[in-house]
């Protein structure tokens, strides 16, 4: 009588397990991990959230609305921290290093979210002189705002994987 297979230690353990036959966790690669699926979409967004109205306000007849860009040097800065955000993933996904080993890209990551929420916290709270006609804040203010948070949460994610 012959022993099944599944009795055979010496039988190699199959696909999507270790050789103790428990299952392995299953890692998503590439770019649609979850942390980087979600650094570079929120990074996408923050970009794009400078040409969305962050202020309006009416006058006379008039509705007035203020894009991000338009909001001083902070909505231009808030800009180039998304996009440097997306070509930091996109670098990564191609292969290139554009850090030493000793620095993790999750913590640039992180960094450039942090930098992201303080500029777009700044032009929340302090609505600048130059579109002071503008009483309120329109919804790209509030986009840019989540989109910023995104992008950490994307880093702490990214680390979370690479642990």
């Amino acid at each position: 009588m012959e022993n099944p297979d599944f009795f055979d230690l010496d039988a190699p353990a199959p696909a999507g397990r270790d050789p103790g036959g428990s299952p392995s966790p299953v890692r998503a690669e590439g770019l649609w991990a979850a942390g980087d699926r979600i650094a570079w979409i929120a990074g996408l967004v923050l970009a794009l959230s400078s040409f969305m109205g962050w202020y309006s306000g009416s006058g006379v007849g008039v509705k007035l609305a203020v894009i991000g860009w338009n909001s001083g040097v902070l909505g231009k800065l808030v800009f180039f921290v998304g996009a440097a955000v997306v070509a930091l993933v996109v670098a990564h996904e191609l292969g290139f290093e554009l850090l030493p080993a000793s620095i993790p890209e999750s913590l640039l990551v992180l960094a450039l979210g942090a930098l992201g929420t303080i500029f777009v916290l700044i032009r929340f709270i302090s609505i600048p002189d130059a579109v002071l006609p503008a009483d309120g804040r329109g919804i790209g203010i509030w986009i840019a705002l989540v989109a910023a948070l995104g992008v950490i949460g994307g880093g702490l994610l990214t680390a979370a994987e690479e642990l």
